[in-house]
C-alpha cells in the first residue's frame, strides 16, 4: 500500500539552525503514528513542511501519495489538520465555525452535525466560540478538521488545553477513526503515556533527526528488563557485566538487567548464584515507550519533563 505520509531526505534550515535533518518518514496507511520528540526537537516545523505551510531547503514529501507542493490542493482536500494554536472564529457559534468549512468543501449538513458530535460539542454548538473554555477550543478545532471526514489527520498536541475527560475522549477518538472510517492519523505529542495508549507505530525525533521509527508492539514489550535485589548491588552488577549482561539503574541494594523474556530471569538468577550472590527479589519488567524514548534520544528524564 501506499503511505499515507512519505518523506525523502526532507530538511529545514533556518541560516545555521537546522530544525529538521534529512528525515525519512514512512506512516502506514490506517495507523495511529505518534511522532514524538522533547519540545524544540522539531516536530511543529515538520508538520509545517508536511502539509506544505513552509519551504523545505531540500528532500520531498507525499501525502496519501501524491506530492507536496506539486498537487497540494489535490491533496489537502483529503487532509483534516489541526497545528499550533486552533484556527476559530470567536464571533460565530460553534457550528458556524464549522460549516465555514463544508461551504468551502461543499460538504453535505451531516457532516457538521457527525463532527460536532464526535467531540462531544452538539449542545454548545449554537454558543459564540468566544464563549468557549480552552478545552472547548480545542475540540472545536478538532471538529474544523474532521468535518471533511479526511483520509489523513494530522494534528499537534490535539489535548493540549482539555481536562482529563477530554484527554480519555480525544485518545479514544484517535483509536477508533482507522477502523471505523480508515483514516490515518499522525499525531505530535511530548506526552509520551497518551502516546503509549493509542498509537500503532511510533517516531521519535531528535535535534532534528529521525532516531527510532518502528511498531510500538515491537518497540514495547514484556520481559525486558529484570529488577533483581540483592545484599551488594554494585558488586552483584560488576560481576554480571563481566559475563556480558547490560545493567542499568544501580541502587545499593537493587538494579535492572535487560533480558529476553521470562527464561532471561532464570539465566541471571543463576548467573549471580554462582558469582556467589544471593537474589533476595526478581522481577520482570516491562518496557515502557517511556524507556525507549530515553534510550533513542539519551535523553535523562529530568530533561523530558
Amino acid at each position: 500500500m501506499t503511505p499515507a505520509i512519505q518523506t525523502n531526505a526532507l530538511s529545514r534550515s533556518f541560516g545555521s539552525v537546522h530544525a529538521v535533518r534529512s528525515l525519512d518518514l514512512e506512516v502506514p496507511e490506517r495507523s495511529v503514528y505518534g511522532f514524538l520528540g522533547l519540545n524544540g526537537a522539531g516536530k511543529t516545523t515538520t508538520i509545517r513542511l508536511l502539509l506544505g505551510l513552509a519551504s523545505p531547503s531540500a528532500g520531498s514529501v507525499a501525502l496519501l501519495g501524491l506530492p507536496i507542493p506539486e498537487r497540494r490542493q489535490d491533496a489537502l482536500r483529503r487532509v483534516g489538520s489541526l497545528v499550533e494554536t486552533p484556527t476559530i472564529y470567536p464571533h460565530l457559534t460553534g457550528r458556524e465555525n464549522v460549516s465555514v468549512l463544508r461551504r468551502i468543501y461543499a460538504l453535505p449538513e451531516r457532516n457538521v452535525e457527525h463532527a460536532l458530535a464526535t467531540v462531544g460539542l452538539t449542545a454548545a454548538s449554537g454558543r459564540l466560540a468566544r464563549e468557549y473554555s480552552t478545552g472547548m477550543k480545542q475540540r472545536l478545532a478538532l471538529a474544523v478538521a474532521l468535518a471533511p471526514e479526511p483520509d489523513l489527520l494530522i494534528l499537534d498536541e490535539p489535548t493540549n488545553g482539555l481536562d482529563p475527560e477530554g484527554i480519555h475522549e480525544v485518545r479514544e477518538l484517535l483509536r477508533r477513526l482507522p477502523r471505523t472510517s480508515g483514516t490515518t492519523v499522525f499525531v505530535s505529542s511530548h506526552i509520551l503515556s497518551e502516546v503509549e495508549q493509542t498509537a500503532t507505530h511510533v517516531g521519535i525525533l531528535h535535534r532534528g533527526e529521525l532516531v527510532l521509527e518502528q511498531p510500538l508492539s515491537a518497540l514495547v514489550e514484556e520481559g525486558g528488563w529484570v529488577r533483581v535485589g540483592v545484599q551488594d548491588a554494585p558488586k552483584a552488577v560488576a560481576a554480571l557485566e563481566t559475563l556480558g549482561w547490560t545493567t542499568a539503574d544501580v541502587r545499593a541494594e537493587d538494579f535492572r538487567v535487560a533480558v529476553n523474556g521470562a527464561g532471561g530471569a532464570a539465566a541471571v538468577n543463576a548467573a549471580l548464584a554462582a558469582a556467589g550472590h544471593t537474589a533476595f527479589h526478581l522481577s520482570l519488567e516491562r518496557i515502557t515507550l517511556e524507556h525507549a524514548f530515553f534510550r533513542a534520544t539519551g535523553s535523562r528524564g529530568d530533561e523530558a519533563a
